[in-house]
């Protein structure tokens, strides 16, 4: 098997310029579906589109994905780093075009060119972080390593959700919405920069086996689909939060400001443990801190309804966020040890589909329980289940990757 492990191992990716390079690659794409992701939703309703056209908008991010992710991930694991790389580029760039272009129309062309926009840059950025996901994995030498590239890349997201917003907010206020989308659309230019710091990878060369093996044929691999289960019920986690602290601050009369510092708050501990892991790392064990970060959870959405002020409610999202923060690097570092080398881009697919599904629909499924029966009992229903889940981590097994050919 030549996947170009040796050639990413020789570049010293682990600890260096290739993983500088990878977080900047990540960091160009995401800024820019990050600040679309907040400017067409803007651009939609001072043009007097509904609520309902605005969610579609922003859900058309999520269901991108859905449709291409394991395309990207079969890409990634034929082609290495370099091409799909610049496949992805070209489509959020594409997608920040027609952005660009929707500002001289008005009407149902203009909002069929957002939603163009949004469809284009949500697979061209989901198609360029699994790659760079399966590049990473890929490069590290052991389970030690793994955590703390994972660790480094998932500050990259947090990073993504301040750049692309705030430069897209500052940009629409000083020229307009056009401008914004003309800077949103030179950011990936910073991805195909670092990608010169990327050693080549060969390709994986057609096999005979490709035209009937089946990406769900990975789920058989030992722990593969408990670690699925286990990574939805933590996203889903995410998803709540958002969702459901912005319901609880509103019905106890909290200004937007007070409960955007909760969120923030959130966000911030995710960042600070993910930039603590990597010290960390060779001291943690994988299991141990997915069913910690599960149990803690559990226990944090249980507290949650019952803290009577936000500074309360704040150090519960400060406790969440490090349990949540802490999450991705230990899943991603397992998903790479279960599964097979050479099918780590469909594995990575795989987990991106059921994410990026979970977070177009869940949100219309808390929004129906919470109005029935209130934001403190969903909080208490996920904490449950979520907790629950804790007993799913003894059965992952720490046995390599089953031969899922």
């Amino acid at each position: 098997m030549n996947d170009g492990r040796g050639a990413a191992h020789g570049a010293g990716a682990g600890s260096g310029r290739v993983l500088v390079a990878l977080i900047v690659g990540q960091l160009g794409m995401h800024s820019t579906m990050a600040g679309l992701r907040m400017a067409a939703p803007l651009q939609a309703l001072g043009q007097g589109y509904s609520a309902w056209s605005v969610g579609l908008l922003l859900a058309l991010f999520a269901a991108a994905p859905v449709l291409t992710a394991l395309q990207a991930g079969r890409l990634a694991d034929r082609l290495g780093y370099h091409r799909p790389v610049v496949l992805s580029v070209a489509m959020t760039v594409a997608g920040a075009a027609l952005a660009v272009a929707s500002t001289w129309f008005q009407g149902q062309l203009q909002f069929a060119l957002l939603c163009g926009a949004a469809l284009a840059t949500g697979a061209g950025t989901n198609t360029g972080m699994l790659t760079i996901q399966r590049t990473a994995g890929q490069a590290a030498r052991d389970s030690t390593e793994r955590v703390r590239i994972f660790s480094w890349l998932g500050v990259a997201p947090s990073f993504s959700n301040v750049i692309g917003p705030v430069a897209a907010g500052f940009m629409i206020d000083a020229f307009g919405f056009r401008a914004a989308y003309v800077l949103l659309l030179l950011l990936p230019l910073a991805t195909l920069v670092s990608a010169r710091q990327v050693p080549p990878q060969p390709g994986r060369p057609p096999q005979a086996t490709d035209a009937t093996r089946r990406a769900w044929d990975l789920l058989q691999a030992p722990g593969f689909r408990r670690l699925l289960i286990i990574n939805w019920l933590l996203s889903m986690c995410w998803d709540v939060h958002i969702f459901a602290v912005p319901v609880l601050g509103h019905e106890r009369g909290f200004s937007a400001g007070t409960i955007g510092l909760i969120l923030g708050t959130f966000t911030l501990a995710v960042t600070l443990v993910r930039l603590l892991i990597p010290a960390l790392a060779h001291r943690l064990d994988e299991r141990q801190v997915l069913r910690w970060a599960m149990v803690a959870t559990g226990g944090v959405f249980v507290l949650y309804p019952l803290a009577p002020n936000p500074w309360l409610m704040a150090a519960c999202a400060a406790l969440l966020g490090v349990a949540l923060g802490s999450v991705q690097p230990m899943v991603m570092s397992m998903l790479h040890r279960l599964t097979p080398d050479q099918r780590h881009g469909e594995a990575l697919a795989l987990r991106s589909m059921a994410i990026n599904a979970s977070s177009t629909a869940m949100p219309l499924v808390f929004g129906a329980t919470g109005t029935l029966v209130g934001a403190a009992v969903l909080f208490w229903a996920v904490g449950a289940a979520v907790a629950g889940g804790a007993a799913l981590v003894r059965r992952l097994g720490g046995d390599g990757p089953a031969d899922a050919e």
